[in-house]
């Protein structure tokens, strides 16, 4: 089996790697923090202008049409880079409102694919411990959505958004115009210098347009799940690769730290947790392309996600000593993008929880990938079209 990246794939990371390393210098990080901007907007524009912004987007729609593998490659560049741009938010709300609700799409798609406000995606209620906390009811005129979404990445920017509501028949996915009555807005700042808005609604109304069926709930948090991924294993990979290099150089007792036991041993911990969470990234997307289940492969690569950001993140701190902590010195960045990645859709212990339900409802998984509940089509399973 050959597990390697096509040439066409490979050109897809190579040309994103050196576009964000133009732009993506410590320096410039570091100018970007103190600017108090959103995101990066010139990085973004020149996203927008390399065509990185639609690989998802189907080609009937004036997008590549390409699949999860060649969104992946560049996401993991993105996180190596530390680069602050909603790349995958707009093209994956735009695939979704092409597959499940086309009608919607011409509200968006214009401002989508040229790079304008961008189309904020927020999944962060499906993890909620009470349950999104916004709520949709079916009405004569269509639907009506009440309650707020906290901290929804650059709400405050975009003029669109996709969230979740939790309606009588399961989970739904809302396209919201954010310049109608009834909208309040609540700007601030993530950890890792991102632009956030709090979002209330108060009783606005919904064309039955924009709300997405049941199905493609599954669909888009799965795919977002490898997004975020992707990004944590880019973040992951640069942090380690640095903290090698400082204890590498960083000398104690007239040896370099890196040559002690229990440094080398965390470097190598730090590998291995990587290496298992870009097995477990890629197989997702693989099952993802290749338009399988992928619920419990989802569930588990988000644990992963979340266990090595962290455990490397704090490990990565650690061996800096003083220096870790010193908001002057870049190892820092790293830690802030992990932590936010691991909070944008969930803790370990709640996709922890959501593997158990599905195993106790899938309870005939075989030793091999052979049984019907795993490999039955993406379709047929969520009732999609």
């Amino acid at each position: 089996m050959n597990f390697q990246l096509s040439e066409d794939q490979r050109a897809f990371a190579d040309m994103a790697s050196g576009l964000f390393a133009d732009y993506c210098g410590d320096e410039q990080l570091r100018e970007h923090d103190a600017s108090g901007a959103p995101f990066m907007q010139a990085l973004w524009q020149q996203c927008v202008a390399a065509g990185l912004h639609t690989i998802l987007v189907p080609e009937a729609q004036g997008g590549l049409g390409l699949g999860m593998t060649e969104l992946m490659a560049v996401l993991e560049q993105q996180g190596r880079a530390l680069a602050l741009v909603p790349l995958w938010e707009t093209q994956l709300a735009v695939a979704a409102l092409a597959r499940f609700a086309p009608a919607a799409l011409p509200q968006v798609l214009d401002e989508a694919l040229s790079g304008g406000a961008p189309l904020a995606l927020s999944l962060a209620g499906l993890a909620q411990s009470r349950g999104p906390s916004l709520h949709l009811e079916h009405t004569e005129g269509g639907w009506t959505l009440r309650g707020q979404a906290h901290a929804v990445p650059l709400g405050g920017q975009a003029r669109h958004a996709l969230l979740p509501a939790q309606a009588s028949d399961g989970l739904r996915l809302v396209l919201v115009d954010l310049a109608q009555s009834g909208v309040q807005r609540t700007e601030g700042t993530s950890q890792h210098h991102q632009g956030v808005a709090d979002l209330a609604f108060d009783a606005i109304t919904l064309s039955a347009d924009n709300v997405l069926p049941v199905a493609a709930t599954a669909w888009t948090e799965q795919r977002a799940i490898a997004c975020l991924a992707a990004l944590q294993l880019g973040v992951t990979q640069e942090q380690l690769r640095r903290t090698v290099e400082y204890v590498s150089e960083r000398q104690q007792f007239g040896r370099a730290i890196g040559s002690f036991q229990l440094v080398a041993g965390q470097m190598a911990d730090g590998y291995i947790a990587t290496e298992a969470l870009r097995t477990s990234v890629w197989q997702l997307v693989y099952r993802l392309d290749a338009r399988l289940g992928a619920a419990p492969q989802a569930f588990a690569t988000r644990t992963l996600a979340n266990d090595t950001g962290h455990r490397t993140g704090h490990m990565a701190q650690h061996v800096h000593g003083g220096i870790g902590v010193d908001t002057t010195y870049p190892i820092h960045r790293f830690l802030f993008w992990s932590r936010a990645l691991g909070t944008a859709l969930g803790g370990t212990e709640h996709h922890l929880a959501r593997l158990g339900d599905w195993l106790a409802d899938n309870d005939t998984l075989g030793w091999k990938y052979d049984a019907a509940e795993d490999n039955t089509p993406e379709e047929a399973r969520h009732g999609a079209v």
